[in-house]
């Protein structure tokens, strides 16, 4: 094929926004992607009960980031959307991240009143501790409470999630679901937060619709595409033919059901880190209040990563495995035109928001060196 200006493999998120900056600068672009619909893991569509389901489980945008939000907000309107989860403990459901309302629905008022005392004293009111904060602590009612929290919560749930203890998982994981020391029930708490009203798919359909951008999917990139600069989205241990050996991913199956009822649960998430061999249950009307006699839920099922046999979702960021990340970046430096970003580029846990300020930074690099 003949040369073409800008490559932008991955037609996700994060491919479709530097697509879309390029394109309103005037420039070319060609993106391809392997899969057979654009939007990557943040793909939905609806389903023949009317039901807007997403494909790789739940998406939620939400950011502090208003730079962010205002670029976003050019290709869609939103519904306004305040996730709450719940968890289910010693057999109730109640709420998570556990904050004080969990610790009065979990222990007796002779209990959960002392604790709330000395949770606010020690750390104050309406403030996130991570558990291994909370684990250090020499107050003997807050190590009970951390190892409460530890055992019930963290650990059966890491283990489901990551396959393996939470000792061996790095910190920042750990970090995304903290103790709140509050009565916000909401699992975030940005200034921004919403759910496309149309739908993931369709803000990306709008992103893309650009004189400038052509997009062919089913299409994997290979020694046929000659190219000025690449913007790579996918796996750097794949562009690199693996030379330092694969990057550890975990994978997760979903298996969606319907069901002829108004709801399945009560809220739009539920999490069983002691129960199952699923790690959550998700009920995807809720999202944007969608109006049918069914509803369509998923388990999620994780699973190690095996090449051709599923897909990456989530990089198992430990030491190890970033030395190993760090050699492919020492090898990505002989290739200038080569843009590394994403989840799997960066071989980050990026959140939705951290994904779209990177692809805007790549971009503002880009235009930088031109």
């Amino acid at each position: 094929m003949a040369e073409v200006k800008n490559l932008i493999v991955g037609c996700g998120l994060s491919g479709a926004i530097v697509a879309r900056n390029l394109a309103d600068d005037g420039q070319e672009v060609f993106i391809i992607d392997k899969k057979e619909h654009i939007g990557g893991n943040i793909y939905d569509y609806r389903n023949e009960h009317g039901i807007m389901v997403h494909k790789y489980g739940p998406h939620i945008f939400h950011t502090n980031n208003k730079v962010v939000w205002d670029f976003l907000t050019r290709f869609t309107e939103w519904q306004p959307y305040f996730h709450k989860v719940l968890v289910f403990m010693d057999g109730q459901f109640v709420p998570l991240p556990f904050n004080l309302n969990t610790l009065h629905c979990v222990f007796p008022k002779s209990i959960s009143g002392k604790i709330e005392i000395k949770l606010i004293e020690k750390f104050g009111f309406n403030k996130k501790v991570p558990i291994l904060e909370l684990v250090k602590t020499e107050d003997k009612d807050l190590r009970f409470l951390s190892q409460y929290i530890y055992e019930n919560i963290f650990f059966e749930y890491t283990k489901k999630q990551w396959g393996v203890a939470p000792d061996e998982t790095d910190n920042s994981v750990l970090a995304r679901v903290p103790v709140c020391v509050g009565c916000d029930d909401r699992y975030f708490q940005d200034k921004y937060q919403g759910v496309p009203m149309n739908g993931y798919t369709a803000m990306l359909q709008k992103m893309l619709d650009h004189k400038n951008i052509k997009v062919h999917l089913n299409t994997k990139f290979d020694g046929t595409f000659k190219y000025k600069n690449l913007f790579w989205t996918g796996s750097v241990d794949e562009f690199f033919g693996y030379k330092f050996g694969e990057l550890p991913y975990r994978s997760i199956r979903f298996d969606f059901k319907t069901f002829c009822r108004d709801k399945f649960q009560i809220s739009a998430t539920v999490n069983y880190p002691t129960n199952y061999d699923f790690t959550r249950i998700t009920e995807y009307k809720y999202f944007l209040n969608d109006k049918s006699e069914n509803t369509t839920i998923s388990y999620e099922y994780p699973s190690d990563f095996e090449n051709g046999k599923n897909d990456r979702q989530y990089p198992i960021v430990n030491d190890s495995n970033t030395a190993i990340y760090a050699k492919y970046m020492e090898l990505a430096k002989e290739n200038p035109n080569v843009y590394f970003f994403g989840r799997l580029g960066d071989y980050k846990y990026y959140d939705m928001w951290a994904a779209a300020a990177r692809a805007l930074e790549v971009y503002e690099k880009f235009i930088k060196k031109q």
